[in-house]
């Protein structure tokens, strides 16, 4: 995937999970920075699960990296409030 297309599924990804999660968004590069991290962690997810996108092409990939995000800001709030609550 060229650089430009990482940018852009990251972006969407990270913005769509920020607003489904209740956020206002960490920002462009926070928000982009989520959405890679979270294409990796919905790869995973998906390969463990034994599924694949319901959707195929680009839709499919922002689909994946969306799920993704969501695990990864769910999993990133669960511990920064078991933190700040010892």
């Amino acid at each position: 995937m060229p650089i430009l297309t990482w940018l852009i599924v990251g972006l969407v990804a990270g913005v769509l999970a920020s607003l489904v999660m209740g956020g206002s968004g960490y920002g462009l590069i926070g928000d982009i920075i989520i959405g890679i991290i979270g294409a990796f962690v919905g790869g995973w997810l998906f390969r463990a699960l034994g599924t694949t996108s319901p959707f195929g092409g680009l839709g499919g990939v922002i689909f994946v990296a969306f799920i993704g995000a969501v695990v990864l800001l769910f999993l990133l709030r669960l511990i920064r409030g078991a933190r700040y609550r010892a």
